[in-house]
């Protein structure tokens, strides 16, 4: 437990950028969502909109320290890669 003023405060600002950053990664989380519901779908005009929406949501979380950044280049790779397997097909 935080004994002394300073590591009281530095709790109480861990607690707070927690849930900045949870809201954050949730955020993130249900853009990736929209574009994997819509690759599911098949609608490929969607799945395209979605992933325009999608990247720029990523790349705050790493601007924001909430991701890293090889990892946001992978999945906005895997989604773009699978969305363009959509209208190749169609």
């Amino acid at each position: 437990m935080a004994n002394t003023e300073q590591s009281k405060k530095r709790a109480r600002q861990s607690e707070a950028r927690y849930a900045v950053n949870k809201a954050r990664r949730s955020r993130i989380r249900t853009f990736v969502r929209k574009v994997e519901e819509a690759i599911a779908s098949g609608d490929a005009a969607a799945a395209a909109e979605a992933l325009k929406n999608a990247q720029p949501e990523l790349a705050r979380g790493v601007t924001k320290g909430v991701l890293h950044k090889n990892t946001v280049s992978r999945k906005i790779s895997r989604l773009a890669s699978r969305v363009k397997s959509l209208t190749v097909k169609a």
